[in-house]
């Protein structure tokens, strides 16, 4: 169902910042996922079952929640209340101005992405790569907090270098969430035919759950941006290479990749981004959809 605003609503529905930002924080659960991603992305030589030995080995369970707290909840309570507000604002608009669901899906997750990305995600996303260079720093012999880490970025190289990779991650995002709600709502007009629905009939929650399952799976064709942005913020010391760029870009960075670890290395933590976009994707998709009926009629 696309996002429609209720009777007589008028201007924007600022609710759904705080709506975001909450559904977000529950998207959180799926950090062990994210940190096996980012793991990958980062040594891509290493299986997945080498990848989950590496973080396990970095702390156990705690480990596998590496950069939650608080950096990864300050992130998705900022980037989802961003993405849900400005995503169903565009989705709105452009079912108002009668375009499919779908196209106002691609749309308003496109917008969203973009958004959450330059307004949010460069400080946060570069907290949460610090701590896993930190960690993988450790494991060398390195000893260094998170301060010194990211003071020593910002001493080299300033409020450019915390927020790099941050182009990078806008095509991620715009890519990500244009894909993952573009994809679910393509989904439930189908399911909504194979049923015999009209496009204004309500789907059952175990339809939407597909749906979104569908669109955070198929969303992940540009898991090569993210290994991408993943080698641009890499700041690990030890992972110097006389064939990698000095100043990376979203195109030198790639081919980098590409003559290193080949199609292959682009691909890199694929698995588990699967299964944290499909996790995702319900929760700022389907269970956002009914968390943000619920507050209208409430």
């Amino acid at each position: 169902m696309a996002i429609q605003r209720e009777p007589g609503q008028k201007g924007i529905n600022w609710s759904n910042i705080a709506v975001g930002a909450i559904m977000n924080m529950v998207t959180t659960l799926g950090q062990p996922l994210e940190v096996l991603k980012t793991q990958m992305a980062a040594n891509r030589s290493q299986t997945m079952l080498q990848a989950t030995k590496a973080v396990w080995a970095r702390g156990g369970v705690a480990g596998m929640y590496q950069g939650l707290i608080p950096w990864a909840w300050i992130e998705a309570s900022t980037k989802g209340g961003v993405l849900l507000f400005t995503a169903s604002e565009i989705e709105t608009a452009g079912v108002g101005m009668g375009v499919s669901p779908a196209t106002a899906g691609l749309l308003g997750g496109m917008g969203g992405g973009i958004a959450q990305a330059y307004a949010t995600m460069g400080f946060t996303t570069c907290m949460k790569t610090v701590e896993i260079t930190r960690h993988k720093e450790a494991a060398v012999g390195v000893e260094r907090s998170t301060f010194q880490v990211f003071m020593d970025i910002y001493r080299r190289e300033g409020i450019k270098g915390i927020n790099k990779g941050v182009n990078a991650v806008a095509v991620r995002q715009c890519t990500n969430w244009g894909s993952r709600m573009g994809f679910a709502r393509l989904a439930e007009t189908m399911i909504r035919n194979v049923r015999g629905k009209g496009e204004k009939d309500s789907l059952g929650a175990m339809d939407k759950i597909l749906a979104s399952s569908i669109g955070g799976a198929l969303a992940t064709w540009n898991q090569p941006i993210e290994v991408v942005r993943v080698e641009m913020q890499s700041m690990a010391k030890t992972t110097a290479n006389a064939n990698r760029p000095a100043k990376l870009t979203i195109l030198n960075t790639l081919g980098f990749i590409y003559k290193e670890n080949g199609i292959k290395g682009l691909y890199r933590g694929v698995t588990p981004r699967i299964g944290l976009g499909i996790w995702q994707t319900i929760c700022m998709v389907s269970f956002a959809d009914y968390v943000k009926a619920w507050v209208k009629k409430s």
